[in-house]
């Protein structure tokens, strides 16, 4: 019997990286680039497509390299990538501008405008989802307000891994699950509407969104030209992809209601799915999940582990050079693990707000780390750091138990996993038991389930989960810490009313 492999390719805000893997999920070979972010002006976050297509090209072909497999072993290839954003290609797929990545802060003035207008008190049925100012609805009206000259250009709107898929097939469709997220379709009809359109004053350039697909279902081959770029087969299918927050699901094995996912990576994203959908204005984000007949719901921020990396880059480097030449036996994660283990939850009441990158709470907030004295040594500021992470997935967290069941298991993903520490820190925090799924590169894992399930391996997403899904360790909550840390939790979340006046003052 031949042994098929599938392909996984992640176009994340920063890396694009590509895994392969066999049918049981057992990862063959894993590859990545950084795509550099380009800064024009305050608040833009842009990249180079043409950098980012190149990228892409040089994953693929080095995992088949490492691999040493035939790519006619193949089965499909498929792309996941980050959400929003926006990507516009020309003619033969050639960019007309920079690709705007899901950090972006350009279009704030129109969110602003619509919430004042309260645009969603009408919408929110059909889009399911708050606004902001990444989405490409709001980046599509400042373009169109701001680059008549590039607007004109424009022949088709993607999401980042549509774009990929269509460099690599030369046909252009948007996929469901990430479509459904950027506030452009109606979502319960899984359709473009003209309504929702009209709303943001887009039914003009409906004409450059491409035909709606599902996320197993085949969108094209790979044509002679991307083979010769990136050593794939010609011929090879490509299968629709997802929006990364689908892939971490199915990465983790959340194929119904059961399972709950936390990722504690650049954004917190916390999510479950259920074949009913939430529409509610406190609900971050109601999308198509890839499995069909679910949707999924998400409240997520930017106040995750990227916070710890500025920390640990900003306070640390003396520390990272000494583990980048081997003088000390560890890495980063472990190193600062170490650290946090020498104190004890009941040691220290400072607080860290982790607000650096962006909060879910207030336009003007900022980070902060309160309540410091001069007994406190860095292990007890790295503790907060770790704590107001985990605090930041909770206040998410707390959000969603409005609309779901308190789940058995908290599967996590993401940095913080990297430290045994930190991951029971969750499973403390939370008074759920965390486990952490097998595998490195779980977006490209979860794209590669969906491959299996659009080449037929496998006849459904709960079988090909459960066939290439393994968990490799689980914590279980110390229940010694709950009311310690439910004290913290409440003195964190009395913080963020206490500073709110403060500021709206300090923003002016």
């Amino acid at each position: 019997m031949t042994q098929h492999y599938f392909i996984g390719i992640d176009c994340g805000s920063t890396m694009v990286k590509a895994g392969i893997f066999d049918s049981d999920g057992r990862e063959i070979a894993a590859a990545a680039r950084k795509n550099e972010h380009i800064y024009l002006h305050p608040g833009w976050t842009e990249n180079d497509m043409n950098e980012l297509w190149r990228n892409c090209c040089e994953v693929c072909s080095e995992v088949l390299a490492k691999s040493k497999i035939d790519p006619i072993q193949i089965a499909s290839i498929t792309c996941t990538g980050h959400g929003n954003g926006l990507y516009l290609s020309g003619k033969k797929g050639q960019p007309v501008r920079n690709g705007i990545i899901s950090s972006d802060n350009r279009a704030r003035k129109y969110i602003e405008e619509w919430t004042q207008q309260d645009v969603l008190a009408k919408i929110l049925p059909k889009t399911m989802q708050s606004l902001w100012a990444a989405q490409p609805n709001a980046l599509l009206r400042w373009l169109i307000d701001n680059e008549p000259e590039t607007m004109a250009k424009v022949q088709y709107l993607f999401m980042v891994k549509d774009y990929i898929r269509y460099r690599l097939t030369g046909e252009a469709f948007m996929e469901l699950s990430d479509m459904s997220g950027t506030s452009l379709i109606d979502v319960g009809n899984a359709q473009y509407d003209d309504e929702v359109l009209e709303t943001w004053g887009l039914l003009d350039w409906k004409h450059i969104m491409p035909p709606l697909k599902k996320s197993a279902d085949i969108c094209g081959k790979i044509t002679a030209e991307a083979a010769l770029l990136t050593g794939l087969a010609e011929g090879t299918p490509v299968a629709g992809g997802m929006f990364d927050i689908d892939a971490c699901g199915l990465a983790v094995g959340m194929f119904d209601e059961r399972q709950f996912c936390m990722v504690a990576g650049t954004w917190g994203n916390n999510q479950f799915v259920s074949k009913t959908p939430v529409v509610d204005r406190d609900m971050f984000m109601t999308s198509c999940y890839s499995i069909d007949g679910y949707y999924l719901m998400l409240e997520g921020s930017a106040t995750s582990a990227s916070n710890f990396e500025w920390f640990v880059s900003q306070f640390f480097q003396a520390d990272e050079k000494l583990l980048a030449k081997e003088l000390v036996p560890s890495n980063i994660y472990e190193y600062c693990s170490g650290l946090v283990s020498e104190t004890k939850p009941n040691d220290t009441g400072i607080i860290f707000l982790p607000f650096l990158f962006g909060n879910p709470v207030d336009l003007d907030a900022k980070a902060c780390l309160f309540g410091i004295d001069g007994r406190h040594s860095r292990s007890h500021v790295l503790r907060a750091v770790f704590e107001g992470i985990v605090f930041g997935h909770r206040w998410h967290y707390e959000r969603l138990r409005r609309f779901c069941k308190k789940p058995e298991t908290i599967r996590l993903t993401g940095g913080a996993t990297n430290s045994d520490v930190w991951s029971h820190m969750f499973a403390d925090i939370l008074q759920i038991p965390v486990e952490i799924p097998d595998g490195t590169e779980l977006g490209c894992l979860g794209a590669a389930i969906c491959g299996a399930v659009a080449a037929g391996e496998y006849p459904s997403y709960e079988d090909a989960c459960k066939a290439m899904v393994k968990i490799s360790r689980r914590y279980e909550p110390n229940p010694e810490f709950a009311e310690i840390y439910e004290q913290k939790y409440q003195r964190y979340i009395k913080l963020l009313e206490v500073f709110k006046p403060a500021w709206k003052e300090l923003a002016q």
